[in-house]
């Protein structure tokens, strides 16, 4: 692995919902304009660090990674 974990598995499964809500709520009520498709790429993002485990800016910020058994 590249990277050490960083966050719990609750904040995983808030953030892979929360993910896919912004992917949802932006595609259907903004729509397929530019705004919309960032919305919807940061969404994906969002749920992508949630799967992961890694949040590259808790990283940045100083935040420790896990330790010990989840």
């Amino acid at each position: 692995m590249f990277y050490r974990k960083n966050m719990g598995s609750k904040e995983s499964w808030a953030r892979v919902i929360g993910g896919a809500l912004i992917v949802a709520c932006s595609l259907t009520q903004i729509g397929l304009t530019l705004l919309g498709l960032v919305l919807a790429i940061s969404g994906v993002l969002t749920a992508l660090t949630g799967l992961v485990g890694f949040c590259p800016a808790c990283a940045m910020a100083g935040r420790k990674s896990l330790e010990g058994p989840r």
